[in-house]
């Protein structure tokens, strides 16, 4: 997953109501409720079906870290999809989305203005219509850069232009991202 990606998962997490389950029986119970066999656990977190299944009953209690890890993301990007769905339709109909982000920032403008790339820290409200694209692509498999293309694009029209505005023939890219958040 790229930066984008990951940040709009984050965003999904920290709307919990309750958490995850935190025991190792209780997330592998978990999975093997929503993905309803051992093999496809197994399959999921890398593991044989007999691991997934010493898991369940306790005979094996500590699993390595890289083990762990990934049993971890997979509980809790199945956790609460409800309510993920409902808050992604409300950032994508209503409410936008507030993308935090430390980035180069290149430009294409008309001669006579500077056109040289810099670093700058943006914290900027995105309207709706840049929620819905960015979450339809996401779900269509988009990768890095095309989710990344949408976003500059939202940041161009909402902080550059300052909504048409101004720098009316700007075009900005959007690279060498240090950080990324986004909180809907």
């Amino acid at each position: 997953m790229g930066e984008i990606e990951d940040a709009i998962e984050r965003a999904d997490q920290e709307a919990f109501t309750r958490e995850p389950p935190k025991t190792l029986q209780g997330r592998i119970n978990f999975l093997l409720k929503q993905m309803k066999t051992a093999k496809a656990v197994a399959q999921e977190l890398g593991v044989t079906a007999d691991s997934v299944n010493r898991y369940r009953r306790g005979a094996r209690k500590h699993p390595p870290k890289e083990i762990a890890d990934r049993i971890d993301a997979a509980v809790r990007a199945r956790w609460q999809p409800q309510l993920r769905k409902r808050r992604r339709e409300q950032a994508a109909t209503a409410t936008g989305i507030t993308v935090e982000t430390r980035a180069r920032f290149g430009y294409t403008a008309p001669i006579g203005t500077t056109d040289d790339g810099r670093v700058r820290r943006l914290t900027v409200h995105l309207p709706p219509d840049y929620a819905r694209r960015l979450f339809n692509a996401r779900q269509q498999g988009a990768d890095d850069q095309q989710l990344r293309r949408i976003v500059a694009e939202g940041l161009q029209e909402v902080y550059f232009k300052d909504g048409g505005r101004r720098a009316q023939d700007l075009e900005v890219e959007f690279t060498d991202i240090d950080y990324f958040d986004v909180s809907f």
